[in-house]
């Protein structure tokens, strides 16, 4: 990032989920489904179940008896939401949720503030009323017309097709009021995303919103799942309770060095200078890309426990390569050494056991030159605790990037761009990316002929690519990725049960060209074997088909399609595949298909197509659901 840093530095005290190098060791509290005792007497329309079908069309429902999923059926009346026992004030939640076909519910924390669950598959232009929304609130006194207001759209509708599960991720702060009850200050929902994708940011709620359970505002309140309009599934509850005190960082300094290579060289070096800072930043007359300082200062904790601490050096890529180490840094508080960031990435974290009250900080970092493709010069710092919502640090302000995003964007026609992607934590050099109209979009390795992810939503940002000297060639897609293994796509077996080959050496890419619409065909060819792909959606983009045309030498030899990979596959009573505990469905349009679900030796399910041929001509055909 160029940014300006801002001759305004505050504290900011900002409760929100930063970027760490690995998961929070501070465990969520999970809500038991193992029976309704974590909640408060209810209606009937609730009950406990192993699984649930929701057809795609909207037929009848079917359940699996057992526990681990809450389900709301609608009855003919009575139907009532469902409270936990806890209250909140403070919270970060994350759940599974399933919706059947046109149906509605919402998510309420407190009781008050509603995040709106709805069947928004395929909606172009979503509400306040659509899934990941936070809906409106209501007041007759404004007059007709006028009484809807503050209602906030998803960002972006990310949502699936009914019966697929979908998370969903709330970062939420209650509303504060000082010792008289006055309120201080608005409900704040931090960050909602959706099928990990953000579809809310720090938007404030100025009171309840329509059809809440409590008309007034307070500091705690229960979490509450509506019932009376329509049905729902929810499963995998989990819960960050937090207080509203919090962690400090005050009295800052620097110390400032010449040359410093080494984050061990600090005890001989000889300073150069010091000076007080308001913010974590290297605030010393430096060059850009070569400085040195040590921050110290006074953390001040409100509770004794563990403490889990997050250092970025921003300056640090992820990939640095091996020798050309441009930076590092230590984390002490009072003398121990609490996180070493090593160089090799930036990032790194760890834990200390603290007494309440003040504690002396002290960072040490450096930085001897700076790659195109890292030049941000920032130190982020977090920390979190038992009851304690994980802060940024002293966050200096700065100026918004003046390049902004850069992306491409889908209109009436097919966009394609190549360029490099990321699949499984694998950088694929030799993609292309296609956005089809109504929003749907795909990726494929054409050195592999492998699909390597669908999502939906907008296409891809490539600021990565054209920024600076664009020197990771990333193209980020942007929106809810369904990635798939990234198998070779066509094989030829001995067997149904041959194991399907991890790479195909001798595959080998000719070309593509393009459809009226700018869609590709995509051209390959295999030992004995000539291969055309299309991909169209359908149902208003609601499905994407894909098409493998085949021109075989020799038609004894049988060949096969991998159409899906994932931990479990299980064919539904309406004749889908839900494949990887019903993230996506695949649907097949021939009625003479015979798809073959069976293991594979890391205990994962494929689901492959045996490809018949004419003669010596095949095709093979099905669609992507999601």
């Amino acid at each position: 990032m160029n940014s300006k840093l801002l001759i305004v530095c505050c504290c900011l005290f900002i409760k929100t989920i930063a970027t760490s190098a690995q998961e929070s060791p501070i465990p969520f509290e999970v809500l038991s489904l193992q029976n309704l005792e974590d909640f408060q007497p209810t209606g009937s329309n609730w009950q406990l179940v192993q699984d649930v079908f929701y057809d795609l069309n909207g037929g009848k429902t079917k359940v699996s008896p057992g526990t681990g999923v809450l389900l709301n059926t609608m009855m003919k009346e009575g139907n009532q939401e469902i409270r936990t026992d806890f209250e909140h004030g403070d919270l970060e939640l994350s759940l599974d949720f399933m919706m059947p076909k046109g149906s509605n519910s919402g998510i309420y924390l407190q009781g008050r503030y509603e995040v709106q669950l709805f069947d928004s598959w395929g909606v172009e232009n979503p509400t306040f009323a659509d899934a990941g929304a936070l809906y409106q609130r209501w007041e007759a006194g404004r007059g007709q017309g006028h009484e809807g207001f503050e209602g906030h759209p998803p960002l972006l509708n990310v949502s699936r097709a009914p019966g697929l599960w979908q998370s969903l991720k709330i970062v939420f702060r209650a509303p504060r009021f000082d010792a008289e009850g006055k309120k201080t200050s608005n409900a704040k929902f931090i960050s909602v995303h959706q099928n990990g994708v953000l579809v809310q940011k720090n938007v404030e709620v100025t009171g309840p919103t329509r059809a809440a359970f409590f008309e007034d505002e307070q500091a705690l309140g229960p979490l509450v799942v509506q019932g009376d309009h329509g049905g729902v599934a929810i499963r995998n509850i989990s819960y960050k309770m937090y207080g509203s005190e919090e962690v400090t960082l005050k009295d800052l300094n620097l110390t400032y060095y010449d040359s410093i290579k080494s984050i061990n060289d600090f005890e001989q070096a000889n300073p150069k200078g010091k000076m007080d800072i308001d913010v974590l930043a290297h605030l010393a007359p430096a060059t850009r890309n070569e400085f040195s300082g040590s921050i110290e200062g006074i953390l001040t904790v409100p509770n004794p426990g563990d403490y889990f601490f997050n250092l970025n050096l921003a300056w640090v890529p992820d990939d640095t390569p091996p020798g050309v180490i441009n930076g590092a840094g230590k984390l002490f508080i009072d003398d121990r050494e609490v996180v070493y960031v090593d160089g090799v990435t930036g990032k790194a974290n760890g834990a200390v056991r603290l007494a309440a009250g003040t504690h002396k900080i002290k960072l040490n970092y450096f930085k001897t030159f700076g790659h195109w493709y890292a030049p941000s010069n920032d130190i982020t710092l977090t920390v979190e605790g038992k009851g304690i919502a994980k802060t940024a640090l002293k966050v200096p302000l700065r100026a918004d990037d003046p390049v902004g995003q850069i992306a491409v964007k889908v209109r009436d026609n097919t966009e394609i761009q190549r360029g490099f992607l990321m699949h499984k934590d694998e950088k694929r050099t030799h993609t292309l990316a296609v956005g089809e109209p109504k929003g749907v979009n795909y990726a494929i390795d054409l050195s592999t002929g492998e699909l390597l992810s669908v999502w939906r939503g907008d296409f891809v940002e490539t600021t990565p690519m054209w920024y600076g000297r664009g020197e990771t060639q990333l193209m980020l897609p942007m929106g809810n990725v369904i990635e798939f293994d990234g198998m070779p796509s066509v094989a030829v077996l001995s067997s149904k049960d041959s194991p399907w080959p991890k790479v195909n050496e001798e595959f080998v890419f000719e070309g593509y060209e393009l459809k009226k619409d700018g869609a590709p065909i995509v051209s390959y060819q295999m030992p004995g074997i000539s291969i055309k792909e299309t991909f169209d959606t359908k149902d208003a983009g609601k499905k994407l088909r894909r098409t493998v045309q085949m021109m075989a030498e020799d038609n004894s030899e049988p060949v096969y399609v991998m159409v899906a990979q994932g931990t479990n596959i299980e064919k539904l009573p309406n004749g889908l595949y839900a494949v990887s505990d019903k993230s996506y469905y695949i649907e097949f349009a021939g009625k003479k298909d015979s798809p073959i679900i069976r293991d594979s030796a890391d205990g994962s399910q494929e689901l492959i197509l045996p490809v018949k041929l004419t003669g010596n001509s095949g095709v093979a055909t099905y669609s992507i659901v999601w």
